[in-house]
């Protein structure tokens, strides 16, 4: 009767029903076809570069809009309807911009540094379970590959304001290091919250091991607490405002990315919106049940009503709330200074994520609520 038991039930007995990536769909038809496997890992590529691409145009109008709204204005209006070809046609005037390098920049590193930017969030959309049938791939160590990974794309940004031969970039870079690396550590014990209670390192095993409710209020107060440490980590990962400091304009003209132009700009002005999406669905996947219908305890009806919606629609909806909170931060908080900035992550972030990670591990070991392991 209710769906999200159905997906459970299915998984625990591989049926064909049971939650399947594309990967796992190519290794099964490995033995029959060649140009089957062929056929699910393009599909897979083809996917992928197409939610990019999309994500890019929608997410900078949404923001633009919304800020608009905050700011009691009316933003986009004359390309296109409603402002919709806006993005488009600011993307092309970036393509057809001179891209202009440095005479005394280091001219390799320097072009090769915007897609080590942008490799990162690319690479981790694979692993998002975005519905039951719809991942790239699930990996048994899907929250270990995310961490390792996801401390990867400041390399981008330190080699950007390197090879620039710029101080200003250099300094920028500096303050996105030295930021990034240090919220990763709160970022990370929030993470380990949700392995505490789920059970698993999979995404695909976290969503699952939320059938009965989300972490945010079945783990008590740690997976508030959790949820909470998290995305203001992962907005600082971001450099978004009231994290920005590697780009503060009135301070760096542009940070790390001062002496770029064209696309290899549009290139790091992707990066950070394609960021956000996936931080947003990492929140949802981790703590909001991700493709999981929403339910509120015995109410068979309402339950019930909640499983007619498409697991995809459940995904994006609450991802689009998280992406909502990011621009709300940027359009209400003041820029932080740098050493108001770290001292949330070391005395206030860091502290506060040890002693929740102490609480939720007092809680399983004790047992204190029935929580259901993965399987």
């Amino acid at each position: 009767m209710q769906f999200v038991h159905t997906i459970a039930a299915a998984a625990a007995t591989n049926s064909t029903w049971a939650p399947q990536t594309l990967a796992q769909r190519a290794a099964d038809s490995a033995p029959h076809s060649l140009w089957l496997t062929a056929g699910y890992f393009l599909l897979a590529v083809v996917g992928v570069a197409a939610l990019l691409s999309f994500l890019g145009m929608a997410l900078i109008y949404i923001e633009r809009k919304i800020a608009a709204h905050f700011q009691c204005r009316l933003g986009p209006t004359r390309v296109g309807p409603f402002g919709l070809f806006q993005t488009l046609a600011d993307t092309l005037k970036l393509v057809f911009k001179e891209d202009f390098v440095p005479p005394k920049a280091d001219r390799s590193l320097h072009m090769l540094a915007p897609f080590l930017a942008l490799l990162v969030p690319v690479v981790l959309l694979a692993l998002i379970p975005y519905s039951p049938n719809v991942q790239v791939a699930d990996l048994n160590i899907g929250i270990l590959f995310i961490t390792a990974i996801g401390g990867f794309g400041v390399m981008g940004i330190l080699i950007a304001g390197w090879s620039s031969n710029n101080k200003w970039s250099m300094i920028g870079a500096m303050r996105a290091g030295a930021q990034i690396i240090s919220y990763e550590l709160s970022a990370t014990l929030a993470l380990l919250v949700v392995v505490l209670f789920s059970g698993t390192m999979s995404l695909t095993g976290i969503v699952l091991s939320q059938q009965d409710g989300w972490w945010i209020w079945r783990g008590h107060a740690a997976g508030f607490v959790a949820f909470l440490i998290y995305v203001v980590a992962s907005t600082a990962e971001l450099n978004r405002t009231p994290f920005d400091i590697p780009e503060g304009e009135s301070e760096l003209t542009a940070g790390f990315h001062t002496e770029y132009s064209g696309l290899r700009f549009a290139f790091f002005f992707l990066a950070e919106f394609i960021n956000m999406f996936t931080v947003s669905a990492l929140t949802a996947t981790l703590f909001l049940g991700g493709w999981m219908p929403f339910h509120v305890g015995d109410w068979a009806g309402f339950n019930a009503a909640m499983d007619t919606i498409p697991p995809g629609i459940w995904f994006l909806t609450k991802t689009s709330m998280v992406i909502f909170v990011i621009m709300w931060f940027r359009w209400t908080f003041p820029r932080l200074r740098v050493d108001q900035l770290m001292h949330l992550e070391w005395k206030v972030l860091l502290p506060l994520g040890f002693a929740n990670l102490f609480v939720a591990a007092v809680v399983v070991l004790t047992e204190l609520y029935p929580y259901p392991l993965a399987k």
